[in-house]
């Protein structure tokens, strides 16, 4: 293997190190150890990388341990690192395992999912490649509005200025993606008083509104139920996110479903055309199967979506279509299952 090509294997081992880990929910620090570890010797000329691999002075470089040494090592002789094909192994006993597969398959885009331009951790395109990586024809960008400061929300300007990105970024990945698009979306705060933190002129730019509730969450059950519904009725809504809000594990420890009248809110659903998301992130679950099973039952639409804030969770909407297909919601019903123009013919109307 040539110099060039054995820093090359590396550093794409080290960064699917880092995706998997994504994937497993491990801490940041960890996945950042192997990203800053695959930058360090991407920046370097191969015959350095070569000559410090033989020397045994790799750690000597910023952002390289031991752990990350061994991976360069490995993948440099033309291995696939231990690490790497333990990570690999975890993944496909899960995707292997059935539930959730069948539905999967049919999917055909994420419409839920932030980039570093809010609280993400990745750059729009590295979404973007990821997603058409998995398998995705197109995704919707929905990074958060202004008033989730601590999400770093966009302000007017930087919407769009967003926008021009996108369009850019459609441009540069049509052929390379075969055809993958970014839809322009948001992921707008339901206010206490059910209007959306977004002005109309720029959610009728946008091809994908999702709106979620985010503060104010044990707010009473009628006025709960009022917000929501005023939400869903705006006629830019399309999607209705992680609806309860609760946690049910994770960092931020756990929180308790909000109350509201699940079948006053999945009836204007209904009535509105607002698809009800099915949030797959692993401390999300959400709604809960009984509420998942009246959504159902009332004749909701939904959106099976990660909520992704980094690559590695893009992967996360396994585990949407397994309570999915446990809650029998069919798969015409489902949103995201649909190709691009019809997803936004349906927004539109």
């Amino acid at each position: 293997m040539s110099d060039r090509a054995g820093v090359e294997a590396a550093v794409g081992a080290l960064r699917k190190i880092g995706y998997f880990l994504e994937r497993e929910r491990q801490p940041t620090h960890r996945v950042k150890a192997y990203r800053r570890a695959a930058d360090t010797i991407e920046g370097l000329p191969a015959a350095e990388v070569r000559a410090r691999r033989r020397a045994g002075t790799l750690t000597e470089l910023p952002g390289i341990g031991p752990k990350t040494e061994a991976v360069i090592v490995e993948a440099m002789d033309g291995e696939t690192p231990t690490y790497l094909v333990k990570l690999e192994k975890a993944a496909g006993e899960l995707t292997s395992a059935g539930a959730g597969t069948t539905l999967r398959a049919e999917l055909k885009a994420d419409l839920h999912l932030h980039s570093d331009w809010s609280d993400g951790g990745s750059p729009i395109e590295e979404m973007a490649r990821t997603a058409a990586a998995l398998g995705h024809k197109y995704m919707a960008l929905t990074d958060h509005s202004p008033r989730l400061t601590v999400a770093n929300g966009l302000s007017r300007e930087r919407r769009l200025q967003q926008l021009d990105v996108v369009a850019e970024l459609n441009k540069k990945l049509a052929d390379e993606l075969d055809g993958f698009t970014i839809l322009n979306g948001i992921e707008v705060d339901i206010l206490d008083d059910g209007s959306l933190d977004c002005d109309s002129e720029i959610l009728a730019r946008l091809d994908l509104v999702v709106a979620s509730v985010h503060s104010k969450l044990r707010m009473d059950s009628e006025a709960m139920t009022e917000r929501m519904v005023r939400a869903i009725a705006n006629p830019h809504v399309d999607v209705l996110g992680h609806c309860t809000g609760r946690l049910i594990t994770g960092e931020r420890g756990t929180r308790p479903e909000s109350q509201f009248d699940a079948e006053v809110v999945f009836e204007a659903c209904k009535q509105f055309g607002t698809a009800v998301e099915i949030n797959s992130r692993p401390e999300r679950l959400d709604p809960p199967r009984r509420l998942l099973s009246m959504a159902v039952e009332t004749g909701c639409v939904f959106s099976i979506d990660t909520d992704a804030h980094a690559p590695g969770q893009l992967d996360w909407q396994i585990y949407g279509c397994e309570r999915a297909e446990e809650c029998e919601v069919p798969t015409d019903r489902v949103i995201n299952t649909w190709d691009a123009p019809a997803l936004l013919e349906w927004a539109a109307g």
